[in-house]
């Protein structure tokens, strides 16, 4: 079985270093990343899936990424869960 990624910006679970998002209940969520998630919430109000791409895009490159990179990271953000359905 394959490595859990963040259903809403496709990072590697294992890679958060929170271990995860928070639902809210506190627990920790299976699902999303703790840069996505925080208390039962998305963090970043963003509803157009292409708009949070470039925002992803933008946080990475900000981060160090090399942007033709990062738009290669995030292709698969639109088949993610919280995109799926529109």
């Amino acid at each position: 079985m394959g490595q859990k990624h963040c259903q809403s910006c496709d990072m590697p679970l294992s890679k958060d270093p929170k271990g995860g998002g928070t639902n809210a209940d506190g627990s920790l969520s299976d699902k999303y990343c703790s840069m996505c998630y925080v208390d039962g919430v998305f963090a970043v109000d963003i509803r157009d899936v292409k708009e949070y791409q470039r925002w992803v895009i933008s946080m990475m490159v900000d981060d160090g990424w090399w942007r033709p990179m990062a738009w290669l990271m995030t292709r698969r953000i639109p088949k993610l869960e919280r995109w799926r359905n529109g």
